[in-house]
């Protein structure tokens, strides 16, 4: 254990209990910072891969941190490696790029002899990942069904319409209505958390045959992790 906890030959010798602190206060203010978005984001687009970047990435930039110690060469260094990745590959998805982050700070952590910087470092976030995993961190499920359908009938007779929502639902929610200049109607799209999904097409059925309801479409959302 000694030489484990020797094993960084950097000229400046690395503090790993406050290593250690740093890391898990990144860990646990990346996860609030989450939880606030988790809680405040409205609209379609949402990307569970984000919201564990948001944990991941306060993690890696303390070590980042902890490797560049006020080394200039190292830091330059760093922004060299990081331009190489931006300009010749193309990562859509965020949580690809914080592995990629990831693996060059603990490359950089190696090259820089903080041996034991390193395998702390990668073993702490290699559990946060899995962590992340295991418990699908950042998965809302906030409805069941998004209903897609065209509405002949005037805008003040809708009442009649979310009564019949209502009854199958516990929340309805109208996530777009829209009006085409040059035809009558309007093409509603609603966001619906079932009271039993399994009576979904029983639900589909009714608003069929319901009067000025036409082009009918349910489309199961059984995780908002991509929309």
């Amino acid at each position: 254990m000694d030489t484990f906890w020797n094993g960084d030959f950097a000229a400046v010798p690395t503090d790993f209990p406050r290593m250690l602190l740093g890391m898990l206060v990144a860990f646990l203010g990346g996860h609030v910072l989450a939880w606030v978005y988790m809680t405040t984001h409205s609209g379609l687009s949402y990307s569970r891969s984000f919201v564990n970047s948001l944990i991941v990435i306060p993690t890696v930039t303390s070590m980042v941190m902890m490797v560049l110690q006020n080394n200039l060469v190292t830091a330059f260094g760093l922004m060299a490696v990081f331009a190489i990745v931006r300009f010749r590959n193309i990562l859509r998805d965020t949580l690809d790029t914080t592995y990629v982050l990831s693996v060059i700070v603990v490359g950089m952590a190696c090259g820089t002899m903080k041996l034991t910087t390193a395998v702390v470092g990668c073993g702490l976030i290699s559990l946060i990942m899995l962590y992340l995993w295991f418990s699908h961190f950042g998965t809302r499920h906030r409805y069941d069904v998004i209903v897609n359908m065209h509405w002949a009938r005037p805008a003040a007779e809708m009442g009649e319409l979310r009564q019949v929502l209502h009854r199958h639902s516990r929340k309805a929610q109208c996530a777009s209505q829209r009006s085409h200049e040059g035809f009558e109607g309007t093409d509603l799209s609603y966001r619906i958390l079932l009271r039993d999904p399994g009576r979904m097409d029983e639900m589909l059925s009714e608003l069929r045959a319901f009067p000025g309801v036409s082009r009918v479409t349910g489309l199961l959302a059984e995780e908002e992790s991509e929309v």
